[in-house]
Formats: structure tokens, sequence, C-alpha cells
């Protein structure tokens, strides 16, 4: 018998562990499976992140793209569309922009294009090519969906969507699966576990935009300029990528390889923020960051880079920190200043779970995608109930 549920299609450049991917793995983990049914297509590849998804229902397609333009798919892509027969084309950044075009001529009537936020080469959003072909796209796109007031803003101000084709949806942490514990907890295989230590971290991929050096170098800094944390004071930096090796290479001229612990990628990041006493983000540009949340979520007191979205996360002096991006002098003196008060900081970690409890919670997110899904296909604004 047909399945009469409409599918929606998400396209991305790559299915693989990151924050775009994470959202993606949690509205179809938790929109209701009546709504909705659902196909990852990536234009390169899908890796075993596709195992995150816990519904049976959901077909993987990865188109194994060279380098280059997309053009060349174009007809692929096309009878894909054809084929499957969407309701919604969902793509997501820029990389996958292109794919408006063939869902467009294939007659997909829902196209909705993702903004999550920058990457190399265009940290501040002025690359004036970047904003040349998101014009040239932009009458192929139905409705945009930005995951931050500043990428909102972006898309209205500076490429000029007109506002009512734009909504602004943060992303939703997952507040059961990412929650406090009662005491930190022994990370599994750390060589941390000292009642007197104070461990700050970090989890995600390890590549330019995240600039996990500038943590690197500003944990050293910190040590040097505060000697007496020394005995105490530790590093964990949870991922994989180029700066691994950079960061593990500043570490280790700085004497202090002992005191830090870059393990590679893990598949249990709740466990590891609930081992962690601060959490750091220092990128060079963000969108609405999961990782950040899903801090918050832990209970975590936040120090991070005051770029994208960052600043509507974390709330300055009340649930964390921002300081300046590329910038290890002022990270450092961040540091420095929540390791000197732990009391303070578990008082922004409880701030910051509030936070996530009242404004941040995956059942608001999967609602607001859902409602506008439907407004697309439906033709309507319909009331949804809760995702559970």
């Amino acid at each position: 018998m047909k399945d009469s549920r409409p599918l929606v299609a998400h396209v991305m450049y790559r299915f693989d562990t990151g924050g775009l991917e994470n959202g993606i793995v949690n509205l179809i983990n938790h929109m209701p499976a009546s709504a909705y049914r659902h196909a990852v297509i990536a234009l390169t590849e899908i890796t075993d992140f596709r195992q995150r998804i816990q519904r049976d229902d959901v077909e993987f397609i990865a188109l194994n793209k060279a380098p280059g333009h997309l053009l060349w798919i174009y007809p692929e892509l096309f009878r894909l569309f054809r084929q499957l027969r969407p309701a919604i084309v969902h793509t997501r950044n820029l990389a996958a922009l292109e794919a408006q075009v063939p869902a467009w001529l294939a007659g997909v009537k829902g196209r909705i294009h993702g903004e999550h936020g920058r990457d190399v080469g265009d940290y501040d959003g002025k690359n004036k090519k970047y904003q040349w072909i998101r014009r040239l796209y932009s009458p192929f796109v139905k409705h945009y969906i930005a995951l931050s007031r500043d990428l909102a803003d972006y898309l209205t101000h500076t490429i000029g969507i007109t506002g009512h084709r734009v909504a602004q949806i943060y992303n939703g942490v997952d507040a059961t699966r990412f929650q406090p514990a009662n005491s930190r907890q022994p990370i599994p295989g750390s060589p941390f576990h000292g009642a007197h230590d104070w461990l700050v971290g970090t989890a995600g991929r390890m590549q330019t935009v995240k600039d996990q050096t500038n943590l690197a170098q500003a944990f050293v800094l910190a040590i040097q300029q505060a000697p007496r944390l020394r005995s105490r004071l530790r590093l964990i930096m949870v991922g994989d990528g180029p700066l691994r090796a950079a960061s593990q290479a500043i570490l280790d001229k700085a004497g202090m390889a002992d005191l830090a612990w870059l393990p590679g990628e893990r598949q249990d990041v709740p466990d590891v923020m609930r081992g962690l006493d601060c959490f750091v983000l220092p990128s060079i540009a963000e969108g609405v960051s999961n990782t950040i949340l899903e801090a918050m979520a832990s209970g975590l007191p936040v120090i991070a880079t005051a770029v994208g979205g960052n600043p509507e996360l974390v709330v300055e002096g009340e649930s964390g920190l921002l300081v300046p991006p590329s910038n290890p002098i002022e990270l450092a003196a961040a540091l420095i200043e929540l390791a000197d008060d732990p009391e303070r900081a578990r008082a922004m970690g409880k701030h910051g779970r509030q936070l996530v409890e009242s404004n941040y919670s995956m059942g608001a997110m999967v609602r607001h995608y859902q409602q506008l899904y439907d407004h697309l296909f439906y033709g309507k604004m319909r009331q949804q109930p809760d995702a559970h």
C-alpha cells in the first residue's frame, strides 16, 4: 500500500558529524512520524552518522559529487526529485543552495533553504561573491529559515530577501539526553578525575572555523599567567580534524601535554559534558551552536566568542562569558576568571539550564518547522501539538 504521508527531502553537502547535521537528526527523530516521511540526500557522502537517526523509514541517498559546480548533477537531482516527488525540498547552507533549481524544474512546490552559519571564506558575511550567489538563486526559494537573528538580518538586509519569506527558528536541544549531573561524572578514558581538578573542555569538528588552536593557546597563557592553576586546571578537547594535531603541538611545545587530553571524535558527548566544569566554544564564526545549547542543557557555564548567534545564547555574566574571536589573551582571562570562582561558574551553569528549558526546547523547534512545512504543502498553518 502506498504511503500517503508527504515526503521532506533534506539536502546538504555531506552528512557527517556536525551541528547542521545534528539538527537534521533531532528534527527527524522528534517530529511525529505520522506527519512526514523523510529522505536525507547528501551531495557527496553519508557516513555512519546516519545511525543517529532512530526512525527506520528514512531513505539515505549519497550522490558522490566530484569537487566543483553543482550544475553537472542537475540532471541527476532532477530525476531524483521526479522519482521521489517530495512535498518539501529543504536545502541547507550555501553548498546545497543550487539544488533549489532542479527542485523547481521538477515541480516541487515546497522549496525551503536554511542558513545555519558561516564557514571559511565568509566569516563576517561580507564576501561579495557569496552574496551574489544567494541573490542569484533566491527566485527559486519559496521560504528561508535562519537559525539566528544575525543570519535573519543578513538575509533581509544584506541579501535583500523580503522579511515575509524569512523565518527565524532556533535549534532545539534534547534536554533529556543532555542534563546536569548532581556532581561531575568521570569521563570514560579520561586521565583527569581528581576531586580538585577543574575541567574545561570543548567538543566539535577540529577545523579552521572552530579555531580550537585559539583555546589551546589560551589554556597555555592561563597557566603561565596564573601558575596557581597548574595543579588543577585541565583541558579536554573532543573531536577530530586538521586542528587536532596543531592544538596538540601547541600544548607539547609549552610543556603542558600532561595537562590536556585530546581523545579524538567521541560518540558519548552527553557523558563528556557531564564530566566538565566549563564549556568553551572558540569559533571564528557560528550560526546557532548546538554544542553551546548542549552545554547549557548540561548545566555548564559557557565561554564563547562573540560571533554569529553566540551572543543570542550566552547571557554575558549570567550564563557565561563572551570574548572576542581569535584573541587568546582575552580567552585566557575568561578561563582564569571562572577557574578562580567555581561557585560563580556553577551558578552560571544553572542559569544556562533554565534558559534552555524556557527558550530552546526540542518541542518548540519541531513545532515551528512542522508548521512551516504544513504552510508550504497544505497552504495554511495548521495547529500542531507539541512534539514528543
